[in-house]
């Protein structure tokens, strides 16, 4: 058992590190990559997408 975990161990610190690293830098050269503005641009607005009138608020709780 203890030469288990010697050996997951050693893993863990040498290429499942060097795995979560690329994958962090891959996640970061995606999302900074050359032509990803407008869908970042059009992911920000979603919230204001249907921005032009008010909420209509039809719960028996707003009339009182």
């Amino acid at each position: 058992m203890h030469d288990l975990y010697s050996l997951l161990r050693e893993f863990a610190d040498s290429w499942a590190l060097l795995a979560l690293f690329t994958f962090f830098v891959g996640a970061i050269l995606f999302a900074w990559r050359p032509g990803s503005r407008p869908l970042h641009d059009d992911a920000g607005r979603v919230p204001f997408r249907h921005d032009d009138r008010p909420l209509l608020d039809d719960s028996p709780e707003a009339r009182i």
